[in-house]
């Protein structure tokens, strides 16, 4: 049910699983992205994205500055699927749960999307395709395409825990309760901001499609909530 709020942000614990997660009955599937327009997104200020994105033959296109962009509606627990690929050596995300903090920045948990090849942040594993970014690295299931091809990803986030998919496999799993995660989130930058455990909380937020300065390409963007 979507839930008027904030966000909260994962990692996730590694194991290879191929299925869908189940669905209750009156789970149904809902485009986020009808392949004509913009409609149902906004820009970082809330108002309609008119700069740096194209819908060319069906596909969400960053093709210039613009900044992110970021759903009118807000999730909590949902099931996301989406299909992205990225420009050689580029860099985007997506952020779930998302909420603004003090200084008026964006703050949520991040599937990684990123040209592990030639992007200098895949030397670390926490910001590789597919990472819970900063706070939990993908798994050796992770089988990645290369730029100019689709990636297949999905993101659960159910209660306290969140999961991150590529291509078919659960390539990372967290509880955002569990020893893991404390300690993980006290090793990253995050813990240096005061509130940062009251700002990965599970709240209710928006989806971003974030502008990170390279071209990115989504489409079959689609959500679920769950009960």
């Amino acid at each position: 049910m979507r839930q008027p709020g904030l966000l909260a942000l994962c990692c996730g614990c590694l194991l290879v699983i191929t299925g869908p997660a189940d669905a209750a009955p009156g789970e149904e599937w809902h485009p986020l992205f009808d392949g004509r327009s913009l409609a149902g997104w906004a820009n970082e200020k809330g108002e309609p994205p008119v700069t740096g994105w194209a819908v060319e033959n069906g596909v969400l296109h960053r093709a210039g500055r613009g900044g992110s962009l970021v759903t009118v509606a807000q999730y909590l627990d949902f099931e996301l699927e989406f299909e992205w690929k990225i420009a050689r050596g580029g860099n985007s995300g997506v952020k779930y749960r998302l909420h603004r903090t003090d200084n008026e920045g964006w703050l949520g948990p991040e599937y990684q999307i990123l040209d592990d090849a030639l992007h200098r942040d895949a030397r670390n594993a926490a910001m590789s395709a597919g990472a819970l970014y900063l706070l939990k690295e993908p798994g050796p299931e992770k089988n990645l395409r290369p730029p100019g091809e689709f990636n297949q990803a999905r993101i659960v986030a159910r209660g306290t825990i969140l999961e991150h998919w590529l291509n078919g496999r659960r390539i990372l799993s967290i509880d955002t309760t569990g020893e893991e995660w404390r300690r993980k989130l006290a090793a990253s930058k995050y813990s240096k901001s005061p509130g940062a455990s009251d700002w990965f909380a599970r709240h209710a937020g928006p989806i971003m499609l974030q502008d990170h300065g390279s071209d990115v390409w989504f489409r079959n963007i689609r959500i679920r909530e769950l009960k």
